[in-house]
């Protein structure tokens, strides 16, 4: 079972880099064009530039994505390379008012996106899939705010407030991601607002030492206290078992919006979904992991390594094939 299903991932994957790399040669003498971008990215056309940004970046999204089908996973890759252009702007330790200058031109640039005259490669991109998957401007811009929220905001006082930040950076990614993969029920609305507060209550904890470094902290300060921890020792490389705890608590936190989110998800929209439930699969086997090193998370970064989160991917997108092709035969008696 397990050589059958390494032959079909090798296939699967095979495929789809053939996919992703057909027009490349074709590509490779594109005239450059005088328009700010193309002559910097000449050999690009915005959609492979979208997957490099995507590829390069290592995340877990990338590898949900893979599996969909072309126009799908064109739209969303686009969208994870928006997210990751203007989440760069303010992890680039580049003095706030100019990282608040790019965010206004990003501001401006989805202004030109939904006017029809985007600049960008990464709206370029998106030119098509705002209109296929009816993708409104204003969450484009909410996440513009989230990511601003990093140049007001060093720490959350209260979960309540962080809730916003998760709102704005994750489930309005996770909302578009829903239009993108399509649905019938809005009761999957819910779910992708869900599974998007537990992505990035993951992300959170995975990320306290490399986010302390940059003197963020996102776990809220009143739970901090609760558990008796000081910022100080958020900012030190040792993680002790108060530290152990609160982190504990993290996570039940994230699993709750996990099963949430699971809950939430209507039975006829799942097959669709199955992009989202691959990401959710890598996610939480992360989660799992930190769990398993006894939240050692600010000695060192847990991380799966890109040949399981392949897996993983495909074995969800397989599970979700098999069971929707079950749904079907039962429907039809």
């Amino acid at each position: 079972m397990a050589q059958r299903h390494g032959h079909g991932l090798a296939a699967d994957t095979g495929s789809l880099r053939r996919s992703l790399t057909t027009n490349s040669a074709r590509n490779a003498a594109r005239p450059c064009v005088s328009d700010g971008f193309s002559c910097i990215f000449p050999a690009m056309t915005p959609d492979q530039y979208c997957q490099r940004k995507a590829a390069r970046s290592g995340s877990s999204f990338y590898y949900g994505f893979l599996f969909l089908p072309p126009d799908r996973r064109r739209a969303i890759i686009a969208l994870y390379a928006f997210c990751r252009e203007v989440d760069d702007i303010v992890d680039s330790r580049i003095e706030p008012a100019v990282a608040r200058a790019k965010l206004g031109w990003w501001r401006e640039e989805v202004g030109r996106l939904f006017a029809g005259s985007p600049q960008h490669p990464v709206t370029r991109a998106l030119a098509v899939p705002v209109q296929s998957f009816n993708l409104p401007a204003e969450h484009f811009l909410e996440v513009i705010d989230g990511m601003e929220m990093d140049l007001d905001h060093d720490t959350y006082a209260s979960f309540r407030d962080l809730s916003l930040y998760c709102h704005r950076v994750a489930s309005m990614v996770g909302l578009m991601s829903a239009e993108i993969f399509g649905y019938t029920d809005r009761a999957t609305l819910k779910y992708a607002h869900n599974l998007g507060t537990a992505f990035q209550l993951t992300n959170i904890l995975r990320d306290v030492r490399e986010d302390a470094q940059r003197g963020r902290i996102y776990l809220p300060l009143d739970e901090l206290r609760r558990f008796a921890v000081n910022v100080d020792e958020i900012m030190g490389n040792r993680t002790n078992e108060r530290i152990r705890a609160l982190l504990g608590f993290q996570a039940d936190r994230a699993r709750s919006y996990y099963r949430k989110a699971f809950e939430l998800l209507p039975a006829a929209d799942r097959y669709a979904q199955r992009g989202g439930l691959a990401m959710a699969a890598i996610y939480l086997e992360t989660l799992k992991e930190i769990a398993a090193d006894d939240y050692n998370v600010l000695e060192h970064r847990v991380s799966l390594t890109p040949v399981r989160k392949l897996w993983l991917a495909w074995k969800t997108m397989q599970q979700e094939k098999r069971q929707h092709r079950k749904r079907l035969a039962e429907a039809t008696g």
